[in-house]
Formats: C-alpha cells, structure tokens, sequence
C-alpha cells in the first residue's frame, strides 16, 4: 500500500466523474449527454458494492447566473437541457454485467453542492418559453436565488423564509433498449397528433407541448460527436428527457434522498446509469416548472443487482412487458416537520366550471388556493409560487372516489416562515416581506 492509498479508509468512495464549472456543459473533461438512447456508451465502469463519487452541472448546464436578473430564466435553451452525468455501466464483481431484466439498485450514500458553488435557483419561465403549471396566472419570466449554509436554505429574493433542503437528483434512471425508445417515441408522438381533441385539462395547458419530442437542436450524445457517422441518426431518435419514464428519469420525487435505495429496470446490457437535475430542495409538483431549487453537485452512490428482478417484482403495467415502472424506499433522514397548514383544492376551475375527477384541476385550484392565502402575509404572488416549488412542502391526492370532485390538498410546514404566525388568528395577516425583483 503506498502513502495515497494509506490516507483513505475502506468507505472512501472512488472519484468517477468530475465536472468543471468553468467550462461549457457542451466541453466537460467527461462528457455530459442530454438525450436517452441505447446506443449513447458509457463513459465510466463500476462493480455492484463499491462506493463512487459522480458530478453533475446543474440542468441547464449554467445558464442560469447568481444575479437579481431574470434574462437568464426568460431566454433559457431548453433544447439543451437536461445535462446529465454518466451513462456509467454496472457490472458485478466478476465482471458480469448487468443484463436486460435484472433490477438495479441503487442506494444515494451521500449528496450535496459542489464547494464553492453553495447556491441554488428558482425560476417561472415565460409562457413563450415553457411556462408552468399557472402560466396563465403567471406568464413573466422570475428567478430567486437561495443561499446554502450547511442543510439550510435561504434567499434574498423571498426574504423571512427559510428551512432545511431535502437534497436529491430530480433525474436518475438507466438507457431505454431500441424496443422501448419506439415505444415511447410512438405514444408520445401520437399525443401530439390526436392529443388536442381528446384532452379535457386545463385550457391553459394546452399551449404549452403536448410531448417534447425527439430534437437535434442541442443535442449531446456523449462520446458521440457531431461529424460521427452516428450522430444525425441517433440525435434524430433519441428521447428527450423532460418526463419520466419506464426507465425512471425526470420523476422530479423530493424523497430520493441520503438513505434512499432506487429500484431500476435495467433494459440494455450494463444498465447505463446515469443522473442529472440536482436539487437542493423541492415542493411536491415542481409547480412552476423550473421549481425546485436547482444546483451543481455531486452524489455518492452504490450499487446492487437483482438478477432477474424485473420478472420477480414488477408486473407491466400496458401492453408490452417493458412496461415496467421503477419503486423506491424513502429515507429515514428526512428533516421532520411536526405543525403543518393544509389547503384544499377541488375539481372547479377558476370559472365555476365543474370537471369529473379531474387531479390536475384541483391540485392547480390547491395551488392558487395557497398562494392567495399566503400573499396576505407580505409576499407577493410571484414569491409564494416560487416558494411553493421549491419549500418542503406535501401534496397529496387526498380524494379520488367521491363524484364529480376529486380532492387534493397541499401541506405547508408553518415553521419555514421566521418572522410570522401564518395560522389564522384573531388579528388577521400581519404583513412586511420585501418586493421580489422581477424582470
């Protein structure tokens, strides 16, 4: 053993990939990919067992700046996102790989910021580039920026707010086999074709993409480059990675946390994992889209394979047998939150108009139900949507059987607020919070 080695105890996770965040997303020492394609190779290798370190860009791959401007938010490429680190590829310690049909675990051991980056953003993108779940409520582009000190968040844009992060990779998930990426390119672009005229959301939501479908325009494929005889193919095919999927991806839970274990299908040879859109805290539906509170950082992460765990555990939930969806332990350290104010939302829109069991409908009518509540407090609407994405907050499908209605409420831990009593009293809302800087 010589001295390097003796420095280091047995749990001491291995340095897979490092980013550099004073270059491009597009120019990282490891490349960075942006779509899901089976045929985008890994970049790394480890063993089932061993404890890796891995890197990651924020999701707009540093776009977004620390500064009281919301430019950034309003002109965002959102072609270019999500930067994702790896694929890297699982074997066992024989050198097994992993195999179509095994269940890949993966436990999150240790998550964070990367140093000297302690920060973090909000952002609502403007109705012409994206929108949010309220973009007809709030179509202008807005940013806060938090602090991070220690677990604690903090923002001088939303000032008398401030609560610990539940830190975790709004992205992980393993490489669709060729089989499953047309299964996904077929629905979704179907969707997009039939979509409109079988919808009943939500008019507002119809202008934002139906799906967001397979574009050349940004990609990254990795160590595929353009000018490689693959490129234009494989970027003409390749799913983008705004939803989640079979395979995991963009499920943005607040929960995959230090102590979690991910419970993934594997669908091609080696399991391709790889993560990205890390977030130092979020709210249950990122509502604004850009709602979380985005960062660069960095997971430590191990690994297990079930052999042949798919058929034992998960059933398909359609008509191919890849339509398998992955499961996940929650974390027992999860900061804990003992007093709550719960809002309710029902299936009514904004018109008076009654919809049948509609969860988007009440969950948006939720949403607005608690941000008209809580800007009686001092804060603007603005600052409360931006909040409400990003703050440990809980919703939950409350009711789901009692016609027309169906009932969701959001859960608001009252502590986060220093400086006021938001429960209802007998003096009303005492208000003074800051303005928010908007563009």
């Amino acid at each position: 053993m010589n001295s390097t080695e003796a420095c280091y105890g047995p749990n001491t996770p291995i340095d897979l990939i490092s980013v550099d965040l004073s270059r491009p997303a597009s120019d990282q020492p490891t490349p960075l990919h942006n779509r899901w394609h089976p045929e985008i190779p890994a970049v790394a290798t480890v063993s089932t067992g061993a404890l890796f370190r891995m890197e990651a860009v924020d999701w707009t791959g540093g776009q977004i700046l620390n500064n009281d401007s919301a430019d950034d938010i309003a002109g965002v490429d959102l072609n270019r996102c999500h930067h994702l680190t790896g694929p890297v590829r699982i074997e066992d310690p024989s050198g097994e790989p992993a195999h179509p049909g095994d269940l890949l675990v993966v436990e999150i051991v240790d998550i964070g910021p990367l140093r000297g980056h302690e920060w973090g953003y909000t952002g609502i993108f403007a109705r012409e580039n994206g929108g949010g779940f309220l973009t007809d409520h709030f179509p202008e582009a807005a940013k806060a920026i938090w602090d991070f000190k220690g677990r604690m968040a903090s923002s001088r844009h939303i000032p008398g707010v401030e609560f610990p992060g539940i830190i975790h990779p709004g992205l992980i998930g393993t490489a669709p086999s060729k089989e499953l990426l047309d299964i996904w390119n077929k629905r979704e672009s179907d969707l997009v074709e039939n979509g409109p005229d079988a919808l009943t959301l939500g008019q507002h939501l119809h202008t934002r993409p139906l799906a967001c479908l397979p574009n050349p325009d940004g990609a990254l494929l990795g160590m595929i480059k353009p000018g490689d005889d693959s490129f234009e193919r494989i970027a003409l095919e390749a799913a983008r990675t705004i939803p989640g999927r079979e395979h995991g991806g963009n499920c943005d839970i607040k929960n995959l946390t230090i102590g979690c274990k991910v419970y993934l299908p594997v669908f091609v040879e080696g399991a391709n994992l790889s993560y990205g859109d890390l977030h130092f805290s979020q709210g249950d539906g990122e509502v604004s889209f850009c709602g979380a509170i985005e960062m660069a950082g960095y997971m430590v992460l191990t690994t297990d394979l079930i052999r042949g765990g798919v058929g034992k555990y998960l059933k398909p939930l359609g008509p191919s047998p890849l339509n398998v969806f992955p499961i996940f332990e929650i974390s027992p350290l999860e900061p804990q939150f003992s007093e709550w104010l719960v809002f309710e939302g029902q299936s009514v829109d904004e018109s008076g108009k009654q919809h049948f069991l509609d969860a988007s409908i009440s969950y948006k009518r939720c949403v607005l139900h608690t941000i008209d509540y809580l800007s009686q407090f001092g804060f603007t609407k603005t600052q409360i949507y931006l909040l409400l994405s990003c703050c440990p907050c809980e919703g939950r499908i409350s009711g789901i059987v009692d016609v027309p209605n169906c009932c969701t409420t959001l859960a608001i831990p009252t502590r986060i607020f220093r400086n006021v009593d938001i429960r209802p009293n007998h003096r009303g809302p005492l208000s003074g919070a800051p303005q928010l800087l908007q563009r």
